[in-house]
């Protein structure tokens, strides 16, 4: 019996020190240069109604990803078609639909329905005339296909999104899709709301096009635009006057570069100006165009595209090999971090708009936690009270149960580097309340044993076994509740379904198993002859 009860306060001891281990940088942040590397470093993470910060619901507007989607096939039709020597009218996109073209040669409707059925077998055509009779077509997207490209979309901005929120530094952000093409996002501790806005809301598409000098831009702006071009706008703000400046520029429509091929963007300093601006390298096929698009241009200016709007158009002096452009403008040093992040996190596939947005602020969750931590204490110290009253020294052993009970709550918070949220305190006053009932079970149980005039020692074992198949019961069915609810439950729901499982779990522990370490100490052990209960 001494053999198995030195076991058992080995394990016991051993448990409560890791809890303490795992606690520790919860409590302190001035932890030696040692620890990290040997021991946990994960600490208990405020949620976001604790420590404040943002709850935003982005929708992806996935219509516009099948616009993109259907431009390119435009564009790749146009090139087989050149390829195949099919002339042609009219070629171009049908909302969201499909593709229109009209053919100029009624002899080419079989080679083009057979370049059709081989490459772009994800469309349907419907063979249609126009008022001449010439063979014109309407190439329909099938649903099947339109919908897996509305859900990649969806899939890849959540994921470009996670990507630029970790490069941003929030931790322990909420981030995760919801119905609808809809992404939750909940960023604990953000600061300045309107910069992470920007930041995730950012489509970042970089494109690299060559700008028209031979035309003229005022022609242009009176409408005379010339076939394949386009007006786009660089907009400048003046630091000192703080006032806006379009400045119009004349571009060829086809893009030459996109940021597809980036590796790197990285922030340096303009030794000469000391500003800030944005390095970017391609990849080893990426160098290849860049350095054959300057190559054939020299003399001429290429611009710099990000979201539809010019950032700079420099003219190109010389072939520039070795991957590397770079974006400069007048930037401050988060602007342009925040313009390397989107670059490094890739472009969205298409355009992000929100939905909800709240802002919690911080002194509603210090609030909460003073509030919580409060009603905690009281309904502890009522616990703590009541069983020392009512049962003694056993009601004692009970409560300091308890306190282990709440250690491991914590540390197993650490633990799961799980957050803790308001709902997660709630759990935590409802564990509190449940921690002792087991020890309840366990000494009514106790007491009829003693009533039946058995010893201590087989009173303590009576009450035990008796009690343990009702405690694992109520438990393990309870414990089953909160693990469906945190499986199927959002948010709070969540948060509250973590600390209700890791406090079930721990106060089964303790009231099994510890409590009976040191009765078994107090009563076999050491002999104690009346049972204070």
């Amino acid at each position: 019996m001494f053999k198995s009860l030195g076991w058992r306060a080995a394990i016991a001891l051993l448990t409560v020190l890791m809890a303490w281990i795992y606690l520790i940088p919860s409590l302190t942040s001035n932890l030696p240069m040692w620890w990290s590397s040997l021991l946990p470093k994960d600490k208990i993470h405020l949620g976001l109604d604790l420590q404040g910060g943002m709850h935003l619901v982005l929708e992806v507007e996935a219509q516009k990803a099948v616009e993109s989607h259907l431009e390119r096939v435009v564009d790749e039709l146009k090139h087989e078609l050149r390829r195949d020597k099919l002339r042609y009218l009219e070629l171009k996109r049908i909302g969201t639909k499909g593709i229109s073209l009209t053919l100029m040669r009624p002899e080419d409707k079989e080679v083009f329905l057979d370049m059709v059925a081989g490459k772009f077998s994800d469309f349907e055509v419907e063979t249609v005339s126009d008022s001449e009779g010439r063979p014109a077509f309407h190439l329909v997207l099938v649903p099947k296909a339109k919908a897996h490209i509305m859900k990649m979309a969806g899939d890849q901005a959540l994921e470009t999104i996670r990507n630029r929120i970790d490069q941003f530094g929030v931790s322990e952000p909420d981030i995760r899709p919801q119905k609808d093409h809809r992404i939750l996002i909940q960023l604990p501790g953000v600061k300045d709301p309107k910069r992470a806005i920007a930041l995730i809301g950012k489509t970042a598409l970089l494109e690299f096009k060559l700008v028209d000098d031979e035309h003229s831009i005022e022609e242009a702006l009176k409408g005379n635009i010339p076939p394949g071009e386009e007006i786009l706008y660089q907009i400048t703000i003046d630091p000192k006057t703080g006032q806006q400046r379009k400045i119009p520029y004349l571009l060829k429509k086809r893009t030459v570069l996109t940021g597809q091929y980036l590796t790197d963007a990285r922030v340096q300093i303009d030794q000469q100006y000391n500003e800030p601006y944005v390095s970017l390298s391609f990849d080893a096929r990426g160098a290849r165009i860049f350095e054959q698009i300057t190559g054939q241009n020299i003399k001429k200016r290429l611009a710099i595209v990000l979201d539809n709007k010019v950032n700079s158009a420099p003219v190109i002096q010389d072939k520039i090999s070795g991957g590397r452009a770079q974006i400069t403008g007048r930037y401050t040093m988060d602007e342009a971090r925040d313009l390397a992040i989107v670059l490094r996190a890739g472009a969205l596939p298409a355009p992000v708009k929100i939905i909800e947005e709240r802002t919690v602020g911080p002194s509603l969750g210090k609030d909460s936690i003073e509030k919580g931590f409060k009603s905690m204490l009281i309904g502890g110290l009522i616990v703590v009270i009541f069983m020392v009253v009512y049962y003694g020294l056993s009601g004692a052993i009970a409560d300091l149960a308890l306190f282990l009970n709440i250690l491991f709550i914590m540390a197993g918070l650490a633990f799961f580097s799980a957050t803790l949220t308001l709902p997660g305190i709630a759990g935590i006053i409802l564990t509190i309340g449940m921690a002792v009932d087991a020890n309840v079970l366990i000494f009514e149980r106790i007491r009829e044993e003693r009533r039946l005039g058995k010893t201590p020692r087989a009173s303590i074992e009576g009450g035990y076994g008796k009690a343990l198949v009702t405690i694992l019961d109520a438990n393990v069915t309870t414990l089953i509740a909160a693990l469906v609810l945190f499986q199927f439950g959002t948010g709070p729901v969540r948060g509250f379904a973590v600390t209700l499982s890791i406090g079930i779990v721990a106060s089964l522990f303790t009231a099994i198993f510890v409590t009976r370490i040191i009765f078994d100490y107090l009563y076999v052990q050491r002999k104690m002859k009346r049972i204070s209960i």
